[in-house]
């Protein structure tokens, strides 16, 4: 009998090499409970902003010093046109991903308190939010925001810039500014948005424990 695999990598899609740098399996995990904990990340709401909190979580890993980059995983008929969907209705799902060195060799951890209780090897979270086989799972350099609908390919991503930074901010609120309901949600969240900006600006010297040693 044959078995289904319900999840494939895509290796046209992923860009990233050997890491220089690496973390223990026991700081990621420590990685992962503090920002499942953190008040500033709203992790129950399925129409998620996965963009934007795995931005901030990137962005903050860098400031940290902590090598990092995204996991993405596209459902088949979303990304080939041809069968294969994620669980929730989505399209697709981003998360931060990590290196770690763990018994001699380099393995990737998904940091995603969104889709799981705690860390994920990349292949074991892309299998877990795929509801119809296949899906399809890459990781990326962690500047790359997010993709052109049109043009899911290797380049031309859209990489960091003051726009998606402020999507960033609005996502961490949960507010979706593309839509008609989350513009007329940002004319009445504009302190709202301030404060999640200074809270977000705080959290760079809020360091996870291995870091204050």
């Amino acid at each position: 009998m044959d078995i289904i695999v319900p999840t494939l990598y895509d290796a046209f899609l992923s860009d990233i090499g050997l890491p220089q740098d690496t973390i223990s399996k026991v700081q990621a995990e420590q990685l992962f409970l503090f920002f499942k904990k953190h008040p500033l990340f709203n992790w129950t709401n399925s129409n998620n902003g996965c963009e934007g909190k795995a931005d901030a979580i990137c962005v903050l890993l860098e400031e940290w010093g902590i090598p990092n980059y995204k996991a993405w995983v596209f459902g088949g008929a979303y990304l080939k046109g041809h069968i294969g969907g994620l669980k929730q209705n989505w399209n697709y799902h981003v998360a931060p991903l990590v290196p770690v060195l763990q018994d001699g060799q380099i393995l990737y951890y998904v940091l995603d308190p969104a889709t799981a209780d705690t860390l994920q090897l990349i292949n074991e979270w892309a299998a877990a939010i795929t509801e119809l086989a296949h899906s399809y799972y890459c990781s990326r350099q962690s500047h790359w925001y997010i993709f052109p609908i049109k043009n899911i390919s290797t380049t031309h991503w859209n990489t960091r810039n003051r726009q998606n930074r402020k999507w960033m901010i609005q996502c961490l609120i949960g507010i979706n500014s593309l839509t008609a309901t989350g513009k007329a949600r940002l004319c009445f969240n504009k302190a709202g948005i301030k404060n999640t900006l200074l809270a977000f600006e705080k959290m760079k010297n809020e360091k996870p424990g291995f870091l204050n040693g």
